[in-house]
């Protein structure tokens, strides 16, 4: 009877949906902000409105900011700056939310 029940709560968790926020993560491969350059795009990651190239930049995140991550479509996730640089960027907005590809985070935790 304890494995049944030790088998239900966890297919219950593993089940479970993730909750925004839950995610967490970290800006990585970008070079550093010693080679920051906004025209030439080196030194940061861009936050954009959508989830892809095309949609305008409103922020910036930058090698090592923490930022925790709601939602995912494909290889892009949608994010809010929780730590770092980003909360005084050379460029944008203070703690910046919006897409950002997922090449360039380490995230761990329940995500999306």
């Amino acid at each position: 009877m304890k494995h049944a029940v030790a088998t239900a709560f966890a297919a219950a968790i593993l089940a479970a949906p993730a909750f925004a926020g839950d995610c967490t993560g970290f800006v990585q491969g970008v070079r550093p902000i010693a080679q920051y350059n906004h025209t030439a795009g080196t030194g940061f990651l861009a936050v954009r409105t959508g989830p892809g190239g095309s949609f305008p930049q409103i922020g910036e995140l930058y090698a090592g900011d923490e930022v925790s991550v709601w939602d995912r479509n494909g290889n892009w996730y949608y994010v809010r700056c929780m730590a770092g640089r980003c909360t005084a960027p050379l460029w944008g907005d203070p703690t910046p939310t919006g897409w950002v590809y997922g090449g360039y985070l380490r995230i761990g935790g329940v995500c999306p």
